[in-house]
Order: structure tokens, then C-alpha cells, then sequence
């Protein structure tokens, strides 16, 4: 790993790295907020957070406000960025597909399956070199917006002993049914629908009958609502399988980083208490 950056913040750390991803087969960043109580000796619990659409992991680290509830609980946060990135990594020229749009999948198809592979990355890459070279237990839980949304539910509903609850705001609930989702899963996993289902969270929901607990945050004043976010299709499936999630519609609030801000208190006061069991 390489520091790019300190900073003191609420008596903790905002710290950016670089490191060379073997899964993902070239260097990524990651930025990691250290909480005061963390030492060697009092090694603290995280909140993975992955973003959205365009986003970096500096998005949520510079507008959500986020860091003064987690100093108070002790709660480390690490966001990763939302791809892989560099001179030689595939790209697109629309926003929705390439750099900055990695969904959170293991590409199939070439040419994003070389570098592409933002589900194991996540799962398996990121955890063990944060566990190995940061303050922190084995602890975790996942937090997301929208296609990080999506990532935070499929990832947490597929690896359920993994993390102890999971969160989102406006997140892409049914990918293989909205436009973002098709046109993303048709170039990063080819054209069999079937071989989609796993990456899309109300299918899962749909076919679980046990889930970490989960929290979601939406608004109604979503652009994005009916086209592309679909949580109705969370909420009926969660009601098929019988699992219990709660998701909450906000009156007047809309996509952007104001609505996380409004809210993003009380997600960590939600993960903490499953964090601190």
C-alpha cells in the first residue's frame, strides 16, 4: 500500500491509499476513516461504504458528514472506489458503463473481465487487507447508494455470515429490470438474463428466508425513483420470502448527497448496535 493522504478529523484519521489489486489487475484507492478508540489494542468495527454512479471514494468522505457519529461510536468506515481505473482498464464513453460504473460484479465478458471483478474485490481483496493492516476486527457491515445500494444488498445478502447488517439509500433494487441494470449486466455478463439473478437484490431477497438486519432510506422526490430504483420490488420480495427490512419513504428528498447527509446518523447508529454484539 501507498498513503496519498492524512488528515485529522473529529480526533480520528481520514487516510487515502493506493494498493495493486490482484483480483482486479492494477492499482485502486480506498480511504479509510479511523475512529479515536482505534489501537492494536482496542481494534474497532467498519462500515464498508460503496458508492455510486461516477463516484469515487471521495464522495462520501468529503459530503456526507459521517465521521462525528463515528468518532462518537468507535466505528471505522472504509469506501473503496466504485471500479478499477487506469490507461489500460476497459472503458465507455457514457457514464453508466466503464470507469466509475463497475456494479459492484465479476465481469464474464471481454473486455471489462480483466480488470472488472468488483465483487470479489469487495468480498474477499479489500477486507483482508484492511483486517491485516488496520485496527480493526472482523466486524463489519455494508452501507450503500444506489448502484453502492445495490452492491451493499447483493453483496450482504450473498455473504450473510460475513457482515451484521446492511444499509442503503435510493439503491438500484432491481437491476435486471431497469435500464442502468440491463445495459450494464448485458456488457459485463453477456446476454443470458438467468446468469444475472445473482447480482440483482430482489431476486435474492425474494428466495432467502433468513437476512442480516437491513435498513433502507428513500425519497420521494427521486428522479430516479420509477425508472431505475424500483424499492417496490425489494419491498415485494422481502414479503414473498418473509423477511423482515425496513424500508422508509422520505418525503421531499431526492438522489444527491443532501439526503445521505440528512440521514447517514442514523444508519451508523443502526449498523452499531449489531456491530458492538
Amino acid at each position: 500500500m501507498e498513503m496519498v493522504s492524512e488528515t485529522k478529523v473529529w480526533d480520528g484519521l481520514h487516510q487515502q491509499f493506493t494498493h495493486s489489486s490482484s483480483r482486479c489487475q492494477c492499482d485502486m484507492r480506498f480511504a479509510v476513516f479511523l475512529p479515536p478508540q482505534a489501537s492494536q489494542n482496542n481494534r474497532v468495527p467498519v462500515v464498508y461504504w460503496l458508492s455510486g454512479l461516477t463516484c469515487t471514494d471521495e464522495n462520501f468522505m468529503q459530503k456526507a458528514g459521517a465521521f462525528r457519529t463515528a468518532a462518537e461510536l468507535g466505528i471505522a468506515i472504509v469506501a473503496p472506489d466504485t471500479s478499477p481505473r487506469g490507461e489500460s482498464v476497459a472503458d465507455d464513453e457514457s457514464y453508466d458503463l466503464g470507469q466509475g460504473a463497475g456494479f459492484y460484479v465479476n465481469a464474464t465478458q471481454a473486455p471489462w473481465s480483466q480488470h472488472f471483478q468488483m465483487y470479489d474485490y469487495i468480498t474477499h481483496e479489500l477486507p483482508a487487507l484492511i483486517e491485516a493492516n488496520f485496527p480493526v476486527s472482523n466486524r463489519k457491515s455494508l452501507a450503500g447508494h444506489s448502484m453502492g445500494g445495490h452492491g451493499a444488498l447483493v453483496i450482504g445478502l450473498s455473504n450473510m455470515s460475513q457482515y451484521q447488517s446492511i444499509s442503503a439509500f435510493s439503491p438500484i433494487s432491481n437491476p435486471t429490470q431497469c435500464p442502468w441494470g440491463k445495459k450494464a449486466f448485458t456488457a459485463y455478463l453477456g446476454a443470458n438474463q438467468s446468469e444475472w439473478q445473482e447480482y440483482d437484490a430482489s431476486h435474492l431477497l425474494a428466495n432467502c428466508h433468513l437476512a442480516p438486519p437491513i435498513l433502507i432510506d428513500q425519497g420521494d422526490r427521486d428522479t430516479f425513483l420509477k425508472e431505475q430504483l424500483k424499492p417496490e420490488t425489494l419491498q415485494s420480495a422481502a414479503t414473498k420470502s418473509g423477511v423482515n427490512i425496513t424500508l422508509r419513504m422520505q418525503p421531499g428528498y431526492d438522489h444527491s448527497y443532501y439526503f445521505i447527509q440528512t440521514f447517514i446518523d442514523e444508519h451508523l447508529r443502526f449498523h452499531y448496535q449489531y456491530l458492538r454484539q
